[in-house]
């Protein structure tokens, strides 16, 4: 499953080394991103939204890093991913803006969430997706506070694929470097300081 997952994921390899401490959790957390890559239901674009605005409201500077480059290679222009969070996002449709509205709510207010908001989700998405998007939602919020509560790393390279895309560093949440290092990072009994 780990090398699985590294070789078919993407560059998450701090992050799959940290859940390799409790091969359960990396079989069946990593194994059910797998199987959702490879049963795809929800276009790329829209699964991206939906990530990026979670790890912003998050500041989650690790899944921002890994993910920002993810949804400029879906077509969304770096300057849409650095306004991502601003009531008007330039080239973004409505349906876009309705995953993103989505996702902010099911992050920070999920139980105030309105039927007019499922009505409309239906009338794009199916029941199946809109329960694989939630579930997506939920989770990357999971994985938000775990690379930040562990200081998971981001891995070499990854900064530097984002900003070959044409972000900036200045789209990333404040970096944690002041704690000391973390599960993966170096210091000796691999636990935070």
């Amino acid at each position: 499953m780990y090398r699985r997952f590294v070789e078919d994921y993407g560059p998450f390899m701090n992050q799959v080394m940290v859940f390799a401490h409790r091969p359960p959790a990396l079989r069946h957390i990593m194994g059910l991103l797998l199987e959702f890559q490879s049963d795809a239901i929800l276009p790329k674009r829209y699964l991206e939204i939906a990530l990026v605005v979670v790890s912003k409201l998050n500041e989650c500077r690790y899944c921002v890093s890994h993910h920002t480059p993810r949804l400029v290679d879906v077509g969304i222009a770096p300057s849409s991913v650095a306004r991502i969070l601003d009531s008007a996002v330039p080239g973004f449709d409505g349906v876009d803006l309705l995953v993103r509205d989505y996702a902010v709510q099911v992050t920070s207010s999920p139980q105030r969430i309105r039927d007019r908001m499922f009505d409309e989700l239906r009338n794009h998405f199916s029941e199946e997706q809109i329960v694989e998007l939630t579930l997506r939602i939920a989770l990357c919020g999971f994985f938000n506070r775990f690379n930040d509560a562990l200081r998971i790393e981001i891995e070499d390279g990854v900064l530097e694929a984002m900003l070959a895309r044409g972000s900036s560093r200045a789209e990333l949440p404040l970096n944690g470097d002041e704690l000391g290092e973390g599960l993966v990072g170096g210091q000796s009994d691999g636990l935070p300081s």
